[in-house]
């Protein structure tokens, strides 16, 4: 039996971007929902929607922002980069121009995000091989390139969905835990500095969940 969508230890915002187009809409609803919508239309603005996953024992919630792709929205979604901690960078593998654009959206993100965002390279629309114009280990060499982790998805046929986005909120959770018991380390060598990272508000039952603070004010 799954946790409560109210119930979990660590919220991770997660962006979605790329161009218009790639299937970022679809990732985000194969991932959450499990559904695909052939007719999807362009994202206006930008949309969420939120999973929860278990790591280590934990209950990890992402909510995960799907910005717009088109040019005429990116003054709207450049806010949305703020308190990311993940983002997913999506081009579809079968339309080359779509990966020639990835370094101008690292470029952005890089701009507008945390310096220590965990970023992912996703070659979307992998059934589409037959159509394939960005080879993988080019995409893969990019990706090692500027210290990205890559992987190629499917949100048709659900290909390497669950894996993309589990991938990232482990890593995420593992950096956030290290960070957390370096923090409690100092905290204890230093008594009465208070960790200024990680807060742990009470919940309404009266037990404690463990929130990026960077996170909490979406």
């Amino acid at each position: 039996m799954g946790a409560r969508d109210d119930e979990y230890d660590y919220l991770f915002k997660v962006v979605l971007i790329g161009d218009s187009g790639v299937g970022k809409s679809n990732l985000l609803s194969r991932f959450t929902r499990n559904e695909f919508n052939l007719e999807s239309k362009s994202t206006i603005g930008v949309e969420f929607a939120t999973r929860s996953i278990q790591v280590d024992g934990k209950t990890i919630k992402a909510q995960i922002w799907d910005t717009a792709g088109q040019e005429r929205y990116r003054a709207i979604t450049s806010a949305y980069y703020r308190g990311a901690v993940g983002a997913l960078l999506v081009y579809d593998i079968a339309k080359h121009l779509t990966y020639e654009n990835v370094e101008r959206w690292l470029k952005e993100l890089r701009d507008h995000a945390d310096n220590n965002i965990v970023i992912m390279l996703v070659g979307n629309k992998s059934d589409l091989r037959h159509l394939r114009a960005v080879p993988t280990d080019e995409a893969r060499a990019f990706a090692e390139k500027n210290n990205l982790s890559f992987i190629e998805t499917s949100a048709l046929d659900s290909t390497n969905v669950e894996e993309a986005f589990k991938n990232i909120l482990t890593e995420i959770y593992r950096i956030v835990s290290q960070k957390q018991i370096a923090d409690r380390s100092a905290h204890d060598e230093s008594p009465g500095n208070n960790v200024v990272d990680i807060s742990v508000p009470p919940t309404t039952d009266g037990q404690k969940s463990s929130k990026l603070q960077c996170c909490q004010n979406l």
